[in-house]
């Protein structure tokens, strides 16, 4: 029978506990002898988070398993042969075959593991753009949300046409998490409309498009910089009227630069707690970076589980 859930999941707590209800998902560990990978499969395991699959040598895998004390992952995993050279290609069949539930990333590199899954005939494309949207609990007063930023992993230099498409992936996973009508921001580092900056006018096409019922349910606003996206008192000052300013679910980055780097602050540098899910294939894929918390990992697992359990 499936879960019905109700409310809006506003920590990584409820993340997680949703998880826990929706999963275990099966989660395929692509070259799977790796301390990050296996780090964040055994802890989703523990957390009846994932099932993990450990794709790659499996000597290798258990021997590294097996150093990190984790032994009731050798135990309890499902472990898939495989080389080098084609444990991306295994995993990304194993995916479309529905063998599993979500793809992540083990011993080889980001785009190694998205070149077979971008695969125009045995991939996993559906017409979407990949992007990677991340979250954070935002503290507000004695509240917490949270909040996402899309795209600081994936796309450079987006183009409208590809903002709307992140746009629309930001909405799919906030509704996986409970949000019924997402209010997105598209961030610049002013909120006016001017020519000498793209990102504003792109904003402004983005809001004629919701305004024309392009985003469904959403509110898509823009331009609006950081302080007016998330701050109530500050979009009052700057006497902007939208339901999105100071109460926005996701922050729609002009470029990867600057996702990243407000990514990165807000996780090294103020330590909220994080999580992010590249969404747009027909799995949702894990890419855990090796500075990222345990906790950060778990998180970005629960939310692939909420996103693959749609």
């Amino acid at each position: 029978m499936e879960l019905v859930r109700t409310g809006v999941a506003r920590t990584f707590a409820e993340v997680r506990q949703w998880a826990c209800e929706m999963g275990p998902k099966r989660v395929g560990v692509v070259l799977a002898d790796d301390e990050v990978a296996l780090t964040a499969a055994v802890e989703a395991m523990r957390s009846r988070i994932a099932s993990p699959v450990l794709i790659g040598d499996e000597r290798k895998i258990k021997a590294r398993a097996e150093s990190l004390g984790f032994s009731d992952l050798v135990t309890e995993a499902e472990f898939v042969p495989a080389t080098d050279e084609d444990a991306a290609r295994l995993a990304v069949a194993m995916a479309r075959a529905g063998e599993i539930d979500i793809l992540m990333k083990g011993h080889l590199r980001t785009d190694q593991l998205l070149h077979p899954v971008l695969d125009k005939e045995k991939g996993l494309r559906t017409g979407r753009l990949l992007c990677d949207v991340a979250f954070f609990e935002h503290k507000e007063g004695n509240s917490t949300r949270l909040v996402g930023i899309a795209d600081g992993g994936l796309n450079p230099a987006p183009t409208l046409a590809q903002k709307k498409q992140i746009v629309l992936s930001a909405i799919d996973l906030l509704h996986c998490m409970g949000v019924e009508h997402p209010k997105i921001a598209i961030m610049s580092a002013v909120e006016v409309v001017s020519d000498a900056m793209p990102s504003t006018v792109d904003a402004r096409s983005l809001t004629e498009m919701c305004a024309a019922g392009e985003f469904g349910s959403a509110e898509v606003f823009g331009p609006l910089a950081l302080d007016n996206a998330l701050l109530e008192w500050a979009a009052k000052i700057k006497g902007i009227s939208s339901p999105v300013a100071g109460h926005a679910d996701c922050l729609i980055v002009p470029t990867v630069e600057a996702g990243n780097m407000l990514a990165k602050s807000i996780n090294f540098l103020v330590g909220c707690e994080f999580g992010h899910v590249v969404i747009g294939a027909k799995v949702p894929i894990l890419i855990p970076s090796r500075v990222e918390r345990a906790a950060d990992k778990i998180n970005a697992m629960a939310l692939g589980v909420l996103y693959a359990s749609r």
